[in-house]
């Protein structure tokens, strides 16, 4: 049985933070939160999530100027940004990640498969930057996902000349409780779920 303590910290009382307190985040914790983050599945194990964390104030302020108005605060103040992209041409490790098909990377290689491999990087590094927050709430870190930001000036600030294209910033620290707005509510499983 999972402890409640647990499933609150990660799901049912994990906030989307606006704000933090002024404590680090260690290169440990970061790797913590990977070493858990990338158990996690996707399509034929091809991990095309890349993540670049950012905690110095040069590299914040490289940043700035991508980003919405809303936005520029709790990202300066954040004790570290984890830039989540996804590797456009992950099907290169294939053989590596998926050993017991070889062909599984023509599936995706190739001018006329370009989409394909655009949507699968897409949709399993979104999954895996999910598994990142989840990750890190379980390892007692608090998270401010956001998405208001210039994607290609982020892109050529962050993957410059990589095959990578950036997904949503997050920021991770811990979280000032006061900076908090009041609980959304949510949809009902009746409003979301069918069973079938």
């Amino acid at each position: 049985m999972v402890e409640e303590n647990f499933l609150d910290r990660v799901f049912r009382k994990g906030r989307s933070q606006n704000g933090w307190l002024d404590e680090p985040v260690s290169d440990e914790q970061l790797k913590q939160v990977y070493e858990l983050m990338k158990w996690c599945p996707t399509s034929v194990n091809c991990s095309p999530a890349r993540i670049v964390f950012v905690r110095s104030e040069a590299g914040k302020a490289k940043l700035k100027d991508a980003l919405s108005p809303g936005n520029i605060e709790k990202t300066m103040t954040a004790p570290v940004l984890a830039v989540v992209g996804y590797e456009t041409r992950f099907y290169e490790e294939l053989p590596r990640l998926f050993p017991h098909n070889p062909a599984v990377r023509a599936w995706f290689e190739g001018e006329a498969k370009i989409g394909f491999a655009e949507t699968t990087a897409f949709r399993n590094g979104t999954l895996q930057g999910g598994y990142l927050i989840a990750a890190a709430r379980a390892v007692g870190l608090d998270c401010g996902p956001m998405s208001g930001f210039d994607n290609a000036k982020v892109d050529a600030t962050v993957f410059s000349g990589t095959s990578i294209k950036s997904n949503f910033i997050c920021g991770l620290g811990r979280g000032d409780p006061s900076r908090l707005f009041a609980r959304s509510p949510r949809l009902s499983f009746e409003e979301v779920c069918k069973v079938i």
